[in-house]
């Protein structure tokens, strides 16, 4: 097959998905095992998301609310924002397709840390547009450099809080010193997939930011926190304008009728959301202190996963806890070859994670009890 391809589309290195457990299970000969690497809500759903979507499963065959109206309607409510300002997504990851196809051409430039979600480098490169990378500095947000490699052709630039993937945050204050420095060309997205997680009073709160016309585009997600990734909904807030030009280039129905209709529901369910957040704070203590305990260095998190310094090749790691029934997320391919990041899971799966951790420490260095340095 000839194709004429666009180098720029060559040049992407394509999204990896991890193999189904089912699979995971049969090729290692495991059962039961246990998954802490999608930074997904141990809980699941909420129960009434499950009822609302089960109830919708009725008109599958008509086509879903192409304005997602009462979803919008709810989101305005529940955050204070207008409607006009909001744009649903299958999941947020669609939102930034959406802002790179509106808002880039061949030859532009977009701001992104380096490690970060692997989705704004994709969508960026898939515009013609070249990521400009900005190493983290002890697994912050270097804000000071993020603003000095901003130029005339810079027109996205691409925050996480708290960032995926070592769990730390922006700060208010820190980031109104960084939007000083930013044109009014460059539009600031700020992802706050988890940031019903965090705790910190500190913590930068992007919907404060985009207000009137500033250029901040905030992106939240319903995958986490309310337990929905396997619908797909997710949402960005931003300025009318921002919002009229996505909705330009986004499909009619993007957001199907169950994801609509689970997402309306988990808005209402707070019980659950607050179950959710104080068993993911819980349980990441619980981690913390059974870390200590063996000596292992990590690192305290406002997300509802971490990272964790296992002091060897952290693939091989990975390998040995699948064989142990429990996976694991290998920071490998995010420049920290040491390194493993898990998500917080229920009181049961995070013994097993530590039982099958400290198992793998003493098989990979049998002298030593421990992982840290």
């Amino acid at each position: 097959m000839k194709l004429n391809v666009p180098d720029y589309i060559q040049a992407i290195k394509p999204y990896k998905p991890g193999k189904p457990i089912e699979e995971l299970e049969r090729e290692y000969g495991i059962t039961g095992s246990v998954k802490l690497a999608s930074n997904e809500n141990p809980l699941g759903p909420s129960p009434l998301a499950v009822k609302a979507m089960t109830a919708a499963m009725e008109r599958l065959h008509r086509y879903p609310d192409g304005s997602g109206y009462y979803l919008v309607e709810k989101i305005a409510a529940k955050l204070g924002v207008k409607a006009g300002s909001i744009v649903l997504g299958n999941g947020s990851d669609e939102i930034i397709g959406m802002l790179t196809r509106a808002l880039l051409q061949p030859g532009d430039e977009a701001v992104m840390t380096e490690p970060s979600f692997l989705m704004y480098e994709i969508m960026v490169r898939s515009a013609g547009a070249v990521p400009v990378f900005v190493p983290l500095k002890s697994l912050f947000v270097d804000l000071l450099e993020m603003a000095g490699r901003i130029t005339e052709k810079t027109r996205l630039v691409f925050l996480n809080n708290p960032v995926n993937p070592t769990g730390t945050i922006i700060t208010n204050d820190d980031f109104e010193r960084f939007m000083k420095s930013v044109p009014e060309h460059t539009v600031v997205v700020i992802d706050e997939a988890y940031i019903e997680f965090c705790s910190d009073p500190d913590c930068l709160n992007g919907l404060s930011c985009c207000t009137g016309d500033r250029p901040v585009a905030v992106l939240r997600t319903f995958s986490k926190a309310y337990g929905l990734a396997g619908v797909r909904i997710g949402y960005g807030v931003m300025p009318e304008t921002l919002a009229g030009l996505l909705h330009r280039v986004r499909q009619p129905f993007n957001a199907n009728a169950l994801a609509q209709a689970g997402a309306c529901a988990a808005l209402d369910d707070d019980a659950f959301l607050e179950k959710t957040v104080s068993l993911v704070q819980r349980e990441l203590e619980f981690l913390y202190e059974g870390l200590e305990h063996m000596g292992v260095n990590y690192f305290p998190s406002e997300a509802n996963f971490f990272l964790i310094d296992v002091s060897c090749d952290a693939d091989a790691f990975f390998e040995a806890m699948l064989r142990q029934g429990v996976i694991v997320r290998s920071m490998v391919s995010y420049g920290y070859p040491e390194y493993i990041r898990i998500n917080a899971g229920t009181r049961e799966e995070n013994k097993r994670f530590l039982d099958a951790f400290q198992k793998v420490i003493k098989q990979m260095d049998p002298g030593q009890e421990g992982g840290g340095k």
